[in-house]
């Protein structure tokens, strides 16, 4: 396995955008960049030996920053939303932004996904590290931040995200890579056939926040255990897909337990033969089918526009809105506590 370094481009105060090639002995590829810690490129060989880029991207790297999208980037301080941008941390409350309807989302407009990570190759991988100080988007304490990337010859990338804190403050990160397996340039997901590991989703409200109820997902179009084509959903009124525009959901994985990682599921397009098996230790995962991704989104790698539906992200992180919710696992680290979550993406063809 080799890694290449080069620059991508400049910001405009001067500092380097670095783009990291990652290639393995099969000639699968990997690019990773320090805008947001992310996947910005995946080329891999179809059951014909085809290789096409099967991450969405953007052409200009400075379009990576500040997209609505937050295209293949690093979610944080706080992936997914935070109910009215409020929450409460022993007993003191804290005002976020809202940037998301009446909610706060993924970190807030300059979170980690649209902030210059430094960057460094250690041996086989590729190391992103971010301080996050106090009072940074109005979250408390400071907090030290790694995003690891590790690729091997058997097409497996891990994302290992570690944290540490000078206090007690919400930590919840997550990798936001949109898939496309027939190809980034092929049209929609719809298509694919999702498997997931999970027998119950959150009720969502009408603003997206979860209502604190799990759904039994049997009998319902929520029901990925035996795989699933997202066309035959997308437009369903159960749980709020239609209202969503398609899936923007989080699963609870079956048989979760803290620190260990376990099978997701499985992404699947038969056109091309390309699989993708997820395997996390997070407690769950947001599907999002990129329900608004047509909607002034950045030119993309070949120049053109995406249209809704153009990839799914698989996003394991823990429960949205955990802050407002004790019934859910917590996602609040302490000064003495080491933040350890890891996410497999492993690539196979049938």
């Amino acid at each position: 396995m080799t890694i290449e370094q080069h620059i991508w481009g400049v910001t405009p105060e001067g500092e380097a955008l670095i783009i990291y090639t990652l290639r393995n002995e099969r000639g699968t590829e990997v690019q990773l960049s320090n805008v947001g810690a992310g996947i910005v490129s995946v080329k891999f060989a179809d059951r014909n030996g085809n290789i096409d880029d099967i991450v969405l991207g953007y052409r200009d790297p400075m379009s990576y920053f500040g997209d609505g999208a937050c295209c293949g980037k690093s979610v944080g301080r706080v992936a997914n939303r935070i109910a009215n941008g409020r929450m409460e941390v022993e007993g003191r409350e804290y005002s976020l932004e809202v940037n998301n309807g009446p909610n706060h989302l993924h970190g807030g407009s300059k979170g980690f996904a649209n902030r210059l990570w430094e960057s460094q190759v250690e041996h086989n991988r590729v190391i992103f590290s971010l301080l996050s100080e106090d009072g940074d988007q109005g979250y408390p304490c400071e907090l030290a931040v790694q995003a690891i990337y590790d690729f091997d010859d058997d097409d497996s990338l891990e994302v290992t995200y570690l944290a540490r804190t000078d206090g007690t403050t919400p930590v919840n990160l997550t990798n936001h890579t949109y898939w496309n397996l027939a190809g980034c340039d092929s049209g929609t997901i719809l298509e694919h056939t999702l498997q997931l590991n999970a027998s119950n989703v959150l009720e969502m409200n009408a603003v997206q926040i979860p209502t604190g109820k799990l759904l039994d997902v049997t009998d319902t179009v929520q029901d990925f255990r035996n795989g699933r084509k997202f066309a035959e959903g997308i437009d369903s009124e159960f749980n709020h897909i239609r209202d969503f525009r398609g899936y923007d959901h989080y699963f609870v994985v079956d048989g979760w337990r803290r620190n260990i990682l376990g099978e997701v599921g499985s992404l699947y397009d038969a056109k091309s033969g390309r699989c993708l098996t997820v395997l996390s230790s997070q407690p769950g995962c947001m599907v999002y089918t990129g329900n608004w991704l047509s909607g002034g989104s950045p030119l993309t790698k070949s120049g053109g526009r995406f249209v809704d539906y153009a990839g799914v992200a698989i996003e394991c992180q823990g429960y949205p809105d955990a802050v407002n919710h004790a019934e859910f696992p917590s996602v609040l680290l302490a000064a003495d506590e080491l933040y350890c979550q890891k996410t497999v993406f492993r690539l196979s063809v049938r």
